[in-house]
């Protein structure tokens, strides 16, 4: 299906609908939300909190209201196909639970539109920052936004700003210290998604996750990056395109402004690997 076709089932403004919703019904919640029981095990091993599950019941009524072929594939609730199934959404309700739980202002919604079974075959990407309402997006061949304004990687190789996620941050950090301590600045938002769309409006120059991350954590962020001039790939610097949209953990991420950027971090973790 080409991208105009997909734009017809599913478009930005389906999305920023949705963003809307969630805005207007998870924040004034929030607090409630925090402090209700969770729901044990989703789909990703994870725990399904409150806050979650919500925010994914948000997502698949409005993807339900276009009446239209829909595969949702989730965090929590796994495959849901919607009239038999079709074009996949792939969600993560809530990137940054943890800091939606703890009070940390900083957690996102992320949805990529995926007509195909791969990273590659991504055509929308959209992550939303539900607590300050900026919305990101990305189309495929057609560029990535920040509110309707076009964006773009930072331009020059100078390390200025580096993001990274440690999920086990003894076993983690380690290999990719020798890359963070030559930048002037280092961060850790913890929102995978929210690391990818400050890279795409070049306010973060190199991001790393050296651990396995989950598709829907990254796809919405990996279409950004890739629209505004960025490269993501593994972190040894393999592609990712063919990484399977689903719910298991499948690749480490490395993304970069540019080229330039991307093979001097890429040198850097090798030489430390060495």
């Amino acid at each position: 299906m080409t991208t105009a076709g997909i734009e017809i089932i599913m478009n930005i403004a389906h999305l920023r609908q949705i963003g809307r919703r969630l805005r207007d019904e998870i924040l004034p919640h929030l607090k409630e939300l925090r402090n209700a029981p969770s729901f044990g095990k989703g789909a990703s091993g994870d725990t399904t909190q409150a806050v979650d599950k919500r925010a994914e019941d948000i997502v698949i009524e409005e993807a339900e209201k276009l009446n239209v072929p829909l595969t949702i594939v989730s965090e929590e609730c796994g495959f849901k196909d919607i009239k038999g199934g079709g074009l996949k959404l792939l969600l993560d309700p809530i990137d940054g639970s943890r800091n939606a739980l703890s009070g940390i202002p900083l957690f996102s919604t992320s949805i990529a539109v995926i007509d195909g079974d791969t990273i590659g075959n991504i055509s929308l990407g959209y992550v939303v920052n539900l607590i300050s309402g900026d919305e990101f997006w990305a189309v495929k061949g057609g560029g990535s936004f920040l509110n309707g304004a076009p964006i773009k990687t930072q331009q020059d190789d100078t390390l200025k700003v580096i993001a990274y996620e440690a999920r086990t941050p003894k076993v983690d950090l380690p290999g990719i210290m020798p890359l963070i301590s030559l930048f002037r600045r280092a961060r850790c938002f913890g929102s995978t998604a929210l690391d990818l769309a400050f890279l795409a409006q070049g306010a973060v120059s190199v991001f790393a996750v050296p651990s396995n991350s989950r598709s829907f954590d990254f796809a919405a962020g990996y279409l950004l990056v890739k629209e505004s001039g960025g490269i993501v790939t593994d972190i040894n610097g393999k592609s990712i395109d063919g990484i399977e949209a689903g719910v298991t953990r499948s690749t480490s991420l490395l993304a970069s402004a540019n080229e330039g950027l991307h093979k001097k971090a890429l040198e850097i973790l090798t030489l430390s690997h060495d």
